[in-house]
């Protein structure tokens, strides 16, 4: 993992942030307390996070999936991004770190756009599949369990409308994919998606090197 875009040496890495990245100071704030965890690796780049909240603006997005929430930091700048009426369907199994999300979501003032499931997220996205929410979100942002990220692909790519987006965050799993004497079996399951994005006809790509990799795909 990266918190912060790989292959681009820490002078150019500061200019980039220095002429480009706007952070609420709630979103700094997150920030740097998570960087104080022992887990702080999992945290997303804000480079990476004023990106996507680009995206939910260019697309109109009112209604959003996370798999993943950790301590919040990109539920928080989609949740910033999204419109008064707007709606993120958050899921992850740790109390704890969520903890840490709901605080800066309340002193945002966006706690009520964030519905939180403490469950595993399959359970989640299944149900809401059951209940018939099928095609009904415009945007999903996966960043949890490796293994099940083909899982969390299918069943995202069902409740995402036509034209409808969803980012996979850690394609690039700190450039490990492009190292074929490492065989792990999370770096073979992101190496097993690639591939299958790349042939998948449902979905227009691109896989965007910010931060630890991004897939962006976009259901046709």
């Amino acid at each position: 993992m990266s918190k912060q875009t790989l292959g681009l040496e820490q002078s150019l890495y500061d200019y980039l942030l220095s002429v480009s990245l706007r952070e609420p100071t709630i979103l700094t704030q997150l920030r740097q307390e998570t960087a104080q965890m022992p887990r702080s690796i999992m945290q997303i780049s804000p480079e990476q996070g004023q990106f996507m909240a680009l995206l939910i603006k260019l697309i109109g997005a009112k209604k959003t999936l996370e798999v993943g929430v950790f301590t919040g930091y990109s539920s928080l700048v989609v949740a910033l991004a999204l419109p008064a009426d707007g709606k993120i369907v958050a899921c992850d199994v740790s109390e704890e770190y969520t903890s840490v999300a709901r605080r800066y979501w309340q002193e945002a003032g966006v706690a009520d756009k964030i519905d939180l499931h403490i469950a595993p997220a399959l359970e989640t996205l299944d149900k809401l599949l059951t209940v018939g929410e099928a095609g009904t979100f415009d945007f999903a942002f996966i960043d949890a369990d490796k293994g099940n990220y083909d899982n969390y692909y299918e069943q995202c790519l069902e409740l995402i409308r036509p034209g409808g987006l969803i980012a996979i965050d850690n394609v690039l799993w700190s450039g490990k994919v492009a190292d074929t004497e490492i065989q792990d079996n999370q770096t073979n399951k992101i190496r097993d998606l690639n591939r299958k994005l790349h042939e998948d006809s449902r979905i227009t790509l691109s896989l965007v090197p910010i931060a630890d990799g991004l897939t962006l795909a976009m259901k046709n």
